[in-house]
Formats: structure tokens, C-alpha cells, sequence
């Protein structure tokens, strides 16, 4: 009983996160700054009876929470202010504790952002005790979590941008261009750009390029799920350089479904655009006119 009023906690709170930082955007951006995807607001989506809601025992059919996106970078400069690496080692940003700390050593953090959902890391944050993972590394001598709660420490946006940073850890932090993927959220859309160093493979194809592979992941942006049938490319644009445009192709590898490219990127390259073309598949009436508008977004991009 004590484990779900925990976990009911957990997910009221962490709904009132999500609204508190919808509000705080919201007048931020009415401040001479535009809110991200503010030129294709959201579609208004069904409107429920109390009774409709009542009956899908106090939600929408298929309703499913999920955070804001956040900023990766900002989020990374966070982890280091924490100290996060005193316990989480992290390939190329911090090193494994010493034996001296082993009792407060916490899982490694690498490629963790391919294993949960950003919700889950939240939740880690908030309430370390709502999970509890047994063994070295997760549990105490008391059987309760090693991981400290940070819900009196940071801010809603500190949350969502520290959860950004770690979700985009997807296993490749020693080689990502720029430490940490780059993500937005327009039209029906969250957009996640990252970067691999050396070949990519993709559905089990020796890869015949040596310089990296670029990879788009398209999430619904109300459900968090990959959204497939889509045409897909991104034109490298920089000083002095012709515009270069890439169609990308759907993969499937260890960090999930996303749209690929093997490509060198150019050092002469400051921005990237992502264009996304009206769906191919058929969108059934529930979902009616959504993934039916292109959208185009520029990531601003640095040099490795």
C-alpha cells in the first residue's frame, strides 16, 4: 500500500510539473521570445464529457503523461553543477567512483538513454523510492534507494532539461557530435537530432561510410511513440559551402527506430534542417488531420 501511495504521488506530482512548466513557458515566451513551435501550435485535441472520463477510470482513452522537452545541453551543465559524476560515471563526462565510495556508487549512466522512457528518469529524480532496484549500485543496507531525492533541489525547467540530457544518452556519448543530441518540438512532432561518430550498419548491412551516420528520431509529441511512414531529410548548410541535401531512410538499431543517413558531416557546417513531409499512412478519424503537415526545423550546429 505504502509502494502505490508512493507511486500515485509520484505521478501527481509529476503532472503538476508538466503544467507549472507549460505556464512558466507560456508567460516566458510572452516576452518577446517565441515558444518552441509556436508557428504550428498544437491541435486542440477531444473534448471529454466528466461522465467519458469517469468511465476511463479518470483519463482519456490512450492518455499517457509525458514531459516537456527539455534542452540537453543546458541539462548536461546541470549534471556538472550537481556533482552527478560523484556517483554515476559517464563515459567522457566523469569518471567511475573510487573504491572508497562504493557504498554511493550508482549505475553508470552510458547509453542509459536508450533503456527509459523520459518519464522513468523523472520519476528517479523525484522519488528515488517509487522503483526500487535491487542489488549493488541501487539499494542500501536498509533496502531503500542510494539515490538521493532532488524534488527540493531543482526547478521545473532544471528537471525537464536534466532529463533531456539524459535521455539523449544513447550510447554513443564518446562520439556524438556535441556531447549531447539536439532536440525540438513543432507541429505534431518532438524532433531528436544526434550524431554518431564511424559507420552505422543499419538493418544489419555492412556500413560503406567511414565519417558517421546522422540520425533523426520522430516522436508523436502527446504520446511519446515513434511515428513511422514519413518522408524525411536534412540539408547541411554552412558558409562558403553549397546546401546539401539528405534523404534520410528508417532504421531500426540499438537506440530505437529513427530516420538515417552514413554521412561525413563538413566542419563548415552551422546549421542542419530537418524537413518532414505529410504521413503516407492512413490516419484514422480519432487522429484526423494530424502528421498531415510538413514541418521544417534548423538545429544550430557546431563544430566537433
Amino acid at each position: 500500500m505504502t509502494r502505490l501511495r508512493g507511486r500515485r504521488l509520484s505521478i501527481l506530482a509529476l503532472g503538476a510539473l508538466v503544467l507549472a512548466a507549460t505556464g512558466a513557458r507560456a508567460q516566458h515566451a510572452g516576452h518577446g521570445a517565441a515558444a518552441p513551435g509556436a508557428d504550428a501550435p498544437p491541435r486542440a485535441g477531444r473534448t471529454y464529457t466528466m461522465e467519458e472520463l469517469h468511465a476511463g477510470g479518470g483519463v482519456p482513452r490512450g492518455w499517457k503523461f509525458t514531459l516537456p522537452a527539455g534542452d540537453p545541453a543546458k541539462g548536461r551543465q546541470l549534471f556538472r553543477e550537481l556533482e552527478c559524476g560523484t556517483c554515476h560515471a559517464l563515459e567522457g563526462l566523469s569518471a567511475p567512483p573510487s573504491a572508497g565510495d562504493a557504498a554511493h556508487a550508482g549505475p553508470e549512466l552510458t547509453g542509459m538513454g536508450s533503456h527509459h522512457p523520459a518519464e522513468y528518469f523523472a520519476e528517479s529524480i523525484l522519488a528515488p523510492n517509487a522503483v526500487i532496484l535491487a542489488g549493488p549500485g541501487f539499494t542500501g543496507p536498509d533496502g531503500r534507494s542510494i539515490m538521493p531525492s532532488y524534488g527540493d533541489s531543482l526547478s521545473v525547467t532544471q528537471l525537464i532539461d536534466l532529463v533531456a540530457f539524459l535521455t539523449s544518452l544513447t550510447g554513443d556519448e564518446g562520439h556524438v557530435h556535441g556531447a549531447a543530441a539536439l532536440e525540438q518540438t513543432t507541429g505534431d512532432y518532438r524532433i531528436r537530432l544526434v550524431y554518431a561518430g564511424g559507420g552505422h550498419a543499419g538493418h544489419g548491412a555492412p556500413s560503406r561510410a567511414a565519417g558517421g551516420h546522422l540520425q533523426v528520431f520522430v516522436a508523436d509529441r502527446q504520446s511519446g511513440e515513434p511515428v513511422p511512414y514519413l518522408p524525411v531529410s536534412a540539408t547541411l548548410r554552412g558558409g562558403g559551402m553549397k546546401p546539401r541535401v539528405l534523404k534520410l531512410l528508417p532504421m531500426v538499431d540499438a537506440q530505437g527506430f529513427h530516420y538515417g543517413v552514413d554521412v561525413r558531416i563538413p566542419d563548415a557546417t552551422d546549421k542542419v534542417v530537418v524537413s518532414i513531409g505529410r504521413t503516407t499512412m492512413r490516419v484514422m478519424p480519432p487522429a484526423a488531420r494530424r502528421f498531415t503537415k510538413p514541418v521544417t526545423v534548423e538545429f544550430e550546429w557546431e563544430g566537433p
